[in-house]
Order: C-alpha cells, then sequence, then structure tokens
C-alpha cells in the first residue's frame, strides 16, 4: 500500500510542475511585465487596470486558458494508446545444474495497451518483466506460454511471441585439454617475442547436452596481450582469461565451461641479431658505365624476430635502381623487413653510388654445377668443354681488381629434365659482387641425363 500511495504522490508531483511550466511560470511573467509599465507612468494602462470591470474581464480570460490547457492535458493523459517495448529480456526458471535448454529466445517485444498515464507509470515501474516458469517440466520437447509481469494493473499487454516450442536436454559434463589462444598478439612490442605460455589448468570441465559436447573439438583460453601492463622482457601473468568451446571449423559452441576462466603465465623474450646491410642494384646501367662503388650511412643493422627465422638471414638487402644511370648519386632508400622479421634498429639507409667507366675482364674454367636433378637420375657432360665455361665479367676497374673468382657460380637446372636423354641446357652465371655483371661465353652446353 506505501508503494502505491508514494507512486501516486510522484505522479502528483509531475502533474504539478507540469501545470507550474505551461500555466504559473507564463502568469507571473506577463504581471511582471504589467508592472513594469505601470512604474513607467503610463497612465492609461494604470487606468484600465485600475476600474473593476477590467480586473474581471482579465480574470475570465485567465480562467478560460487555465481551463483550456488543464482540459487538454486531461484528455490526453486519459487517452488509450500503446507502445512496444523492444528486445526484453526472457528470464526462465529451471533446474540449472540437470537441464539445458534449447529453443528460449533471449529477448522479445512487448506491446503495452491502455491509457498514457498508466503506460508511463508502467515503462517507470516495469515489475518483473518477461517470464516463463519451467519447473515443473521434464526432458523432452514443449510448448510453453510467456508471461509479461508488471505492477500497473490496468494496462493490457500482448507478447511477441508469446508461445515457443522449447527442448529440455538433461545436463552432462566432460572433461577437456585446455590449450592458450594468444589474443591481438600484434599489439606486442614488435621486439618482444611470446616464447612460452603456461595455464594455471591443463583441464576443464565442459557442461549442456551431449549432442553439444560432442561438437566440441577444443577449447581455448583466451589470452589478451591488451591486458599486459608494460610488458618487459621476462615472465608475465595474465589472470581471468576467458574460457571458449569451438567446433572443428572454428564456431563457437556455447556450453557451460567450468571454470570460467583460468590463468596464464607467459615467457617474454627478445630475440635479435646483428646482421649486415648489402647493397643490390636493379635495373641496366647506362651503356659504358659501371658502378664503382657503394657507400652506406650505415654498415649493420639489429632484427628482432623468432630464433629460427633469425638464423636463415645473412643480410638485409637494399635495393636501388641504377636504370640509364651515367653519374655519380644518393639515394635514401626505405628498408624492407625479410620474411619473419617483426622489428628493425633502422627503418631508411642513405646510399651513395658512384660510377667509373666500364671495363671487362675473362675468368677462365668455371666449373658448372647441376641443381634440381630428379633422384635415381645421374647427369654426365659431353665432353670437357661442357663441364666448363669462361666467363666474362663487367663492371668498374675498382671492382674488377677486387674480384674473387671463386665466388663465381655457373649452374644449369634440371628440374625439368625427368628422363634419360641428352640436352642442350642453358647456363646461368652468378657472382657475389652484385656492383659486376656475369656472362657465359657459352648460352647452353651438352648434358647426357641416365639412370
Amino acid at each position: 500500500m506505501k508503494k502505491i500511495i508514494k507512486r501516486i504522490c510522484l505522479f502528483i508531483g509531475k502533474i504539478i510542475k507540469l501545470f507550474d511550466k505551461i500555466l504559473i511560470t507564463p502568469i507571473m511573467k506577463l504581471f511582471i511585465k504589467t508592472n513594469d509599465l505601470l512604474s513607467n507612468n503610463n497612465k492609461n494602462i494604470e487606468k484600465i487596470f485600475s476600474k473593476k470591470q477590467s480586473l474581471v474581464v482579465i480574470s475570465l480570460l485567465i480562467s478560460f486558458v487555465c481551463f483550456y490547457f488543464v482540459d487538454k492535458n486531461s484528455n490526453t493523459m486519459a487517452e488509450s494508446s500503446s507502445e512496444i517495448l523492444y528486445s526484453q529480456p526472457v528470464k526462465a526458471s529451471y533446474n540449472e545444474e540437470a537441464y539445458v535448454i534449447e529453443g528460449l529466445p533471449e529477448t522479445v517485444d512487448v506491446v503495452l495497451m491502455g491509457k498514457k498515464s498508466a503506460i508511463y507509470l508502467a515503462k517507470q515501474y516495469p515489475g518483473q518483466g518477461v517470464s516463463v516458469d519451467l519447473r515443473e517440466l521434464s526432458a523432452g520437447t514443449h510448448k510453453v506460454k510467456l508471461k509479461y509481469s508488471n505492477d500497473i494493473k490496468s494496462i493490457n499487454y500482448k507478447i511477441d511471441p508469446s508461445q515457443v516450442t522449447i527442448i529440455i536436454y538433461d545436463k552432462v559434463s566432460e572433461s577437456r585439454e585446455v590449450t592458450a589462444e594468444i589474443v591481438h598478439r600484434n599489439n606486442l612490442d614488435s621486439k618482444l617475442d611470446i616464447s612460452d605460455i603456461s595455464l594455471s589448468k591443463t583441464e576443464v570441465t565442459i557442461k549442456g547436452s551431449s549432442k553439444k559436447l560432442e561438437s566440441v573439438a577444443y577449447v581455448k583460453a583466451l589470452v589478451d596481450i591488451d591486458n599486459l601492463v608494460e610488458p618487459t622482457v621476462g615472465k608475465s601473468s595474465i589472470n581471468n582469461n576467458k574460457l571458449v568451446a569451438y567446433d572443428n571449423e572454428g564456431k563457437m559452441i556455447d556450453v557451460e565451461i567450468l571454470p570460467k576462466t583460468i590463468d596464464a603465465t607467459l615467457t617474454i623474450t627478445s630475440t635479435s641479431k646483428v646482421v649486415p646491410i648489402k647493397v643490390v642494384p636493379t635495373g641496366d646501367i647506362s651503356l659504358g658505365y659501371a658502378i664503382g662503388s657503394t657507400t652506406t650511412s650505415i654498415s649493420n643493422i639489429t632484427i628482432y624476430g623468432d630464433e629460427e627465422n633469425l638464423k636463415t638471414i645473412e643480410y638485409v638487402p637494399v635495393k636501388i635502381d641504377v636504370t640509364n644511370l651515367s653519374g655519380n648519386k644518393e639515394y635514401t632508400v626505405n628498408l624492407e623487413k625479410p620474411t619473419g622479421v617483426r622489428d628493425m634498429s633502422e627503418k631508411t639507409v642513405n646510399v651513395k653510388v658512384n660510377i667509373s667507366k666500364q671495363e671487362q675482364k675473362e675468368v677462365q674454367d668455371v666449373s658448372i654445377q647441376t641443381v634440381g636433378l630428379a633422384s635415381g637420375l645421374k647427369v654426365q657432360a659431353l665432353g670437357e668443354e661442357n663441364s666448363k665455361i669462361n666467363v666474362i665479367v663487367k663492371g668498374s676497374k675498382e671492382a674488377l681488381d677486387a674480384l674473387d673468382e671463386s665466388k663465381i657460380t655457373a649452374t644449369v637446372d634440371l628440374s625439368e629434365y625427368t628422363t634419360p636423354g641428352i640436352y642442350e641446357v642453358e647456363v646461368k652465371v652468378t657472382g657475389e659482387d652484385l656492383k659486376l655483371t656475369y656472362e657465359s661465353k657459352v648460352n647452353k652446353i651438352k648434358l647426357e641425363i641416365k639412370n
């Protein structure tokens, strides 16, 4: 009873505030303005307000205005209306330890019908909302009705949907292995790496219908890197990591997991390696010219990444385009990270290229190596002239004088030759010094492939 009286008082208070806003305040402003006019010695107006007949007429006008507004608002509040409450949560009462419910919507829409004043109060005091009582039902398929409970009894309501078909399953449980999945790993400082992660539990319990548990392929602990505060090298902990179950396709499965969260300990490392940078010219320089020397603003660079990836990286290439170059030039190059490198100590490098007149030198008797020969086959050169070649090396005098002839490699690729026979195969020549160009004096050699 006290609650009802309290709500009535609140409603009356709101009505009084409405009258104050619409009637009392405007009337007071009118009298204040009138008083200002009178204080300015406006004798005509003073005479009008001094007469009894004038006051009676003004009073009648004010009364009529008050009556009009009160009548209009009272009719508005008394009119029948309807309003939709969207996405109202559905509360189900059942034995959560013994059963699992499927088919019950999480939210429904409720249409309220009645007087505007009643609907207004119903929205302010929604009561118990939408509910369904399943405590008397056992495992199986059932049709149930949803109910809407509200303290304002003078309104009608309609639920959409008002009736649903649900399936009640017996709840079963299983133990499953849990592994870690790192979330937002890219947000970790690129110079840092996670070398190991251990969880406070290796197994968890999943609960649900037997059908759902059969579809669970694995359970993951979502370890969010964003929850690390100022990560540094060493061990760090992230607590209360959410557990999620997935099927074979990586879709989340809605099952109960106990415990709901577990803790994780991360081992953070910073693996790095210092390697030289290597200038790699691309394109064809102007005829008759060669690259005499190249100098760089830095000679070494520190790269960061996984240890296994760093082992295979011997240098960081710096590509410069020397197409049609005939004079000295300086380049500013943005360094590209090699595959497997997360970060580098430098992002750009300056390269100075000095151009010289081109000269050439012939290197004799370079042995030919074979690559790509299929297993079960062997190869033999047809004569000594097909086992060694002479190579023409072109470049500046400085580069030719410093040439290490043992670093010149001649190869033939036999990956496309899978059957025995005699073949003419193209020879390719490469050298360590990229400022020089290398060309075989013969384009092809004859080889015999045998079983």
